[in-house]
């Protein structure tokens, strides 16, 4: 594969995954203000509830789906096979899922009206065929779709939320464009499929087959969400105020947007692998391993630093007054981004595509574990604070046990010693930008730009005057001189 393909693909794969998430961004100082924190408070701890049903109606067909279709690229029909009995096995899950949550949480839940829009949510699930057009590679159609769908559901909650009363309506048009969007991509099918002659008999064997490698992956995946959607749901029962879900969600929100441009590498990055590793081609892992250990480094570093240089200047113009307590919690759940960079490289960039499912298994068991109890111990005195701590350590608990398992077949000590350099020099950027903000005047969106502008001059000049690999990879990558 040519590096301007893989760059081209992260590109799409980023712009998709910030899409899923622009919605409520580009909506969040209008809805902060019009809705107010209670009612945000009120709407993620219900997705929160919902997410679990999606969780479970996606059964690990998600990753399972990606990487089957990834190994038969190159094979139409059993391409075409492979697709109807993951989806037909997530079609009847999901549904099934649907129901019980419907029948327990629309009729006897806190919030049954909330509970009840977000039916749409769970049954966007079995129409989610991304995994599809992912595997293939084709990050390209997903984008171009979506875009159109989220920029009407942004439209719709600036038309249609005009209240505090409007909170039905807001999760209408958050909820619905997903369920649309996930609809639009199955126009595209018949270019990713060819007919197949199979009947009823052999598709139930055949998603017989793949029950169990699909199960493998599902306990990880639901255990690796259980961190955010935990957070939200324990917070709401064992903190002090619904508040608290809503400072929560905020500062989990920037984040997270953050954390997408950090993550999305990966799921570029895994066809590729599973390509390498079906090849037997040890070398190119090893070399692409090294590469995504520096280029997310580079990243992860400079949003970790940049995000605490700018919070406390940046929350109160985003969110408006009465969100102060964002800015520690903005700054507190900021290491994630290293931590998840991290464990993306070994167990999404490495262990899924090399079989290795049991280890990854291990460690987001072993990071679920320590977040729930430490979620019992510290929300408990400290709220949505207490919170965001066991999320730190819980993401640190599963980047060490994957470190663990792969000490032997990665030269970590070189791959995680890149990753000094760029703390370093993020650092100065730290300090540098939160100087030019103390001089500035506070309230104003011209000096956080500004201070994103100062930002991104200092991080740059310190790569130039280091000489940094990365500048000449990234030219390479432009004009498409360098293989993988």
């Amino acid at each position: 594969m040519k590096n301007g393909k893989l760059i081209r693909n992260y590109i799409y794969n980023t712009l998709y995954q910030i899409l899923i998430l622009i919605a409520p961004l580009v909506t969040t100082p209008y809805i902060s203000r019009v809705l107010g924190v209670t009612n945000i408070g009120i709407y993620q701890y219900s997705q929160s509830v919902a997410n679990y049903f999606v969780l479970i109606g996606a059964v690990g067909t998600t990753l399972y789906g990606q990487r089957e279709i990834a190994y038969l690229q190159n094979k139409p029909k059993e391409r075409s096979i492979a697709f109807w009995e993951i989806e037909l096995l997530r079609l009847i899950t999901t549904f099934i899922c649907s129901i019980f949550y419907f029948a327990v949480f629309c009729t006897h839940g806190s919030y049954p009206k909330i509970y009840a829009i977000l039916t749409l949510e769970v049954l966007a699930t079995a129409f989610d065929i991304s995994w599809l057009f992912m595997g293939m590679e084709n990050f390209k159609i997903t984008v171009l779709r979506n875009t159109i769908i989220k920029l009407t559901g942004i439209f719709c909650v600036f038309i249609f939320v005009k209240g505090s009363n409007d909170l039905g309506i807001y999760t209408l048009c958050v909820t619905a464009p997903l369920f649309i969007g996930n609809l639009s991509l199955w126009f595209s099918l018949k270019k990713c499929l060819v007919k197949t002659e199979l009947n009823v008999s052999e598709l139930i064997i055949g998603i017989k087959n793949r029950l169990k490698p699909i199960l493998v992956l599902f306990l990880p995946q639901i255990a690796a969400e259980v961190y955010l959607l935990l957070d939200k749901t324990m917070i709401g029962v064992l903190g002090t105020h619904i508040d608290q879900v809503g400072f929560y969600s905020q500062g989990q929100k920037i984040v997270k947007i953050a954390l997408t441009i950090v993550t999305s590498l990966g799921t570029v990055m895994l066809p590729t692998m599973s390509a390498f590793f079906a090849k037997g081609d040890h070398e190119g892992i090893i070399k692409s391993v090294k590469s995504a250990f520096r280029f997310i480094y580079m990243i992860s570093f400079a949003l970790l630093f940049g995000l605490c240089a700018v919070a406390p200047y940046f929350v109160p113009i985003f969110f408006g007054k009465g969100y102060e307590p964002v800015v520690p919690l903005m700054m507190i759940i900021s290491p994630i981004l290293v931590i998840i960079a991290t464990s993306n490289v070994i167990g999404k960039q490495y262990l899924l595509p090399t079989k290795q499912q049991n280890a990854f298994t291990i460690s987001i068991v072993a990071g679920a574990t320590v977040n729930f109890i430490l979620n019992i111990i510290l929300i408990h005195f400290w709220d949505a604070i207490g919170a965001s701590i066991a999320t730190v350590i819980a993401e640190f608990v599963v980047t060490g046990v994957q470190c663990w398992f792969v000490r032997k077949q990665l030269p970590l000590k070189e791959c995680i010693k890149s990753g000094i350099k760029y703390g370093v020099i993020g650092f100065i950027m730290f300090l540098v930008v939160r100087g030019v903000g103390m001089l500035l005047p506070e309230g104003k969106i011209w000096g956080v730009t500004l201070m994103v502008i100062v930002g991104v001059i200092v991080y740059g000049g310190e790569m130039i005057i280091t000489h940094d690999p990365m500048l000449k990879i990234g030219l390479d990558l432009i004009n498409n001189r360098k293989k993988v």
